[in-house]
């Protein structure tokens, strides 16, 4: 399969396997789904490069920006900062936009990721407050409320790779900017105001755009490109650091506004399925605290390698935690989300969050996949209980993780059970 499509891509695409599956990959060719997947990950975004084949190998073009922007992270505080856009005019803002793609195939939220050709210029982080014409239409494109107009010329054709391994999420070619330019910009004034108030602080600017119904990935693009805060601690923020920084934001405001409110008064459970992802949420009528886990089953990119089941996992009490999840940005996603639902009913709670990934998964995608799902969950009719006994029972009928492994990782389900030894209490209520 990798010589096949080797021959159909441009030469500016590299297709490139990573070593933990690349004898797995070689041996199966797509053809016989030898890693358990429901689809090829290679045929996915192979796929996505050969529908743009055709523009990749110019070095200009005119298209639609959703509007995206995309800041990287290496070689901080210096980063590659540029634009986002597809060989193509029109509305293409779903492009861009996560809150749109429940429910879609994965082929085409793969699509919509390698369609965007990513234009980049090696800058200092301080020049979100300096300026200059490059940065000032970026801002202008983040700014944009639709999708914009824009011309861009590179100094090489765009570069591209396919890999293979657990931090391979979908991104299409780059390449070093020569020349962008934006044209007929519909500005979102919500934005712009907090743009041009030097004074505001860049969280109060955050939850006043939340408030006002802004979508998280809107504001998360305004963020990176050091569009909040007080004019002179204005900076770039890697893009993969301003969608935690958000989802830490709002969900921490949310916190201390819930903290406000009477516990639930009932255990309610929620659970949910997308895409070979298992969900589950348990709230406990206690006082707010949060833990976020995951499964990941042998096969899957997370733990591609093993022939066990791997349970990991970070938790908050009621004042927070001082030091970053060792499980990453999905920690913060899933606690907007949860907060966003205690909220709505004005209520607070002890919550368990857990999650399962399938081998038939075929790629990561990308935290706002778990935002999102958590979401869609939490805005189902949850199953309602007396007790944790009885919550356990139902979470253990949807999930296929035993609960002992989740009880062993989990510092709130243990912590629930401390009136009795545990192995008891497996005991009594027929979990062992």
């Amino acid at each position: 399969m990798k010589d096949l499509y080797a021959s159909m891509l441009p030469e500016s695409i590299k297709l490139r396997v990573a070593s933990k599956v690349a004898s797995l990959c070689l041996l199966c060719r797509g053809g016989r789904r030898l890693c358990g997947k429901s689809a090829c990950p290679i045929d996915l975004k192979a796929k996505a490069f050969i529908k743009n084949m055709n523009v990749i190998d110019k070095k200009e073009f005119v298209g639609s920006s959703p509007p995206s922007v995309f800041v990287g992270r290496f070689g901080y505080p210096k980063v590659f900062v540029g634009p986002m856009v597809p060989p193509i005019q029109g509305d293409t803002e779903i492009m861009d936009l996560p809150e749109r793609w429940m429910g879609e195939r994965v082929e085409n939220i793969v699509s919509y990721r390698y369609s965007l050709i990513r234009g980049k210029v090696l800058v200092p982080i301080e020049s979100a407050k300096t300026g200059g014409k490059l940065i000032e239409s970026l801002q202008e494109l983040a700014m944009s409320a639709s999708a914009t107009d824009t011309e861009v010329q590179f100094l090489k054709v765009p570069f591209g790779s396919i890999t293979i391994d657990d931090n391979s999420q979908p991104f299409g070619p780059s390449a070093p900017l020569k020349h962008f330019e934006v044209s007929s910009v519909k500005i979102d004034h919500r934005i712009e105001k907090a743009y041009y108030d030097g004074d505001l602080r860049a969280g109060d600017a955050v939850m006043d755009l939340y408030a006002k119904g802004t979508p998280v990935s809107k504001i998360q693009r305004a963020f990176s490109m050091g569009i909040f805060g007080t004019l002179r601690n204005r900076r770039l923020v890697p893009t993969r650091w301003s969608i935690t920084a958000v989802d830490s934001t709002i969900s921490q405001r949310l916190i201390d506004e819930i903290k406000n409110y009477d516990t639930v008064d009932k255990y309610l459970v929620f659970t949910h399925s997308y895409m070979h992802n298992n969900f589950a949420a348990i709230f406990i009528p206690r006082k707010w605290s949060f833990e976020w886990m995951e499964a990941w089953f042998p096969g899957t990119f997370w733990n591609p390698s093993s022939s066990s089941l791997s349970v990991i996992g970070d938790y908050e009490g009621y004042w927070g935690r001082t030091t970053y999840p060792e499980i990453g940005g999905c920690y913060f996603a899933t606690r907007l989300a949860v907060t966003e639902y205690l909220r709505s009913i004005r209520r607070q709670a002890t919550v368990v969050v857990i999650r399962e990934i399938m081998p038939e998964f075929p790629l990561p995608l990308g935290v706002w996949f778990v935002r999102e799902n958590v979401r869609s969950m939490l805005r189902t009719k949850p199953v309602v209980f007396e007790g944790l006994r009885s919550a356990l029972l139902h979470v253990k009928k949807f999930m296929s993780t035993p609960l002992m492994n989740w009880i062993e990782k989990s510092y709130i389900l243990k912590d629930s059970m401390l009136q009795r030894r545990i192995d008891e209490y497996l005991k009594r209520v027929d979990l062992l």
